[in-house]
């Protein structure tokens, strides 16, 4: 892996996705990160099966798939990830990728078995850690802003409900109106 490829932590955590709840890296990333191929990363997983139990590694299914060219397009860094993951008859990949969370991420460096695994898992493992500091620690500014939404939601409601009646002019008033006890109709 060369100095420039994937050294900040910056740089790994435009590579973790949230799927299923939980954070996690697609093999295809992983695998530039240690530098191997998918197909070679993924065959030590399947070789040694017993230490990806499913809460560290899964493959993706089509609403997994789904929700992660979604958050791909809102990234909009990584078209290359999108080619990646797309199935095709013609080339590309034949099967669903897969997702490593931290532990998963962790375990690999234990199957792979060399100096630069386990230095990229140490730089992996951190990007995981300082993303979870910026999610505790704006907890309370994501919660604070969901409330807003949710009062945005009402008020947008009542407004539309306001001007519906005024439009429909269903509602005409029965009398005109009253200035100090007169009626005035036009």
């Amino acid at each position: 892996m060369n100095e420039d490829e994937l050294t900040t932590i910056e740089d790994i955590q435009q590579k973790i996705y949230t799927l299923r709840g939980v954070q996690v890296m697609i093999d295809s990333d992983l695998a530039f990160c240690y530098g191997v191929e998918v197909k070679r990363l993924n065959e030590r997983v399947k070789r040694n099966k017993e230490r990806f139990p499913e809460s560290f590694c899964f493959q993706l299914t089509d609403g997994d798939l789904e929700s992660l060219q979604l958050q791909i397009t809102n990234n909009k860094s990584d078209s290359n990830l999108k080619s990646q993951i797309a199935t095709s008859s013609w080339g590309g990949r034949r099967t669903k990728p897969y997702a490593f969370t931290e532990q998963g991420v962790a375990m690999l460096s234990a199957v792979l078995r060399s100096d630069v695994a386990v230095e990229t898992s140490i730089r992996i493992m951190n990007a995981f850690v300082a993303m979870r500091k910026f999610i505790l620690t704006n907890a309370q500014v994501f919660q604070r802003l969901d409330t807003l939404e949710l009062k945005q939601l009402e008020t947008d409601k009542k407004i539309e409900k306001v001007l519906t009646a005024i439009e429909s002019k269903e509602n005409k008033p029965k009398q005109g109106i009253f200035f100090e006890g007169q009626v005035f109709d036009a």
